[in-house]
């Protein structure tokens, strides 16, 4: 248990500065938290990646430490939130409604382009024999 936990918190850790420096690098677009959505698409995108790329060669330390830790402390659903209730609160409904559906559509479709690159690596070509 504690060896699980070593690697989700060495992975958080990298992913959380990870978050941070990009967040801060892309910032905000007027009342956008576009570093934010930014963080949370391209942690889709990642988490797609590496898990389809595990399905067929499960290792589970890895998982633990590219999916759960770095990419866990990465993506900040958290702050999503925090930042959609603040939205709502100052009267910003369709901003908060936008940035939602923004990150949770995004999210969903970036996961599954992650998905689908590693299958089509992965299909065979046309005439190659695997």
């Amino acid at each position: 248990m504690l060896a699980t936990l070593g690697w989700v918190a060495l992975g958080g850790a990298f992913g959380s500065l990870a978050r941070a420096g990009v967040s801060h690098a892309i910032g905000e677009l007027g009342e956008w938290p576009l570093g934010t959505l930014c963080v949370n698409l391209l942690g889709a995108f990642l988490l797609g990646l590496l898990l389809e790329t595990l399905a067929t060669r499960p290792h589970e330390r890895l998982r633990l430490l590219l999916g759960t830790g770095v990419l866990g402390g990465f993506t900040t659903y958290s702050l999503l939130a925090s930042q959609l209730a603040e939205q709502i609160l100052t009267g910003e409904l369709w901003v908060a409604a936008g940035y939602a559906a923004a990150t949770l559509c995004g999210g969903l479709l970036a996961s599954a382009a992650g998905v689908l690159i590693v299958q089509r690596a992965r299909a065979p070509r046309r005439g190659e024999v695997r």
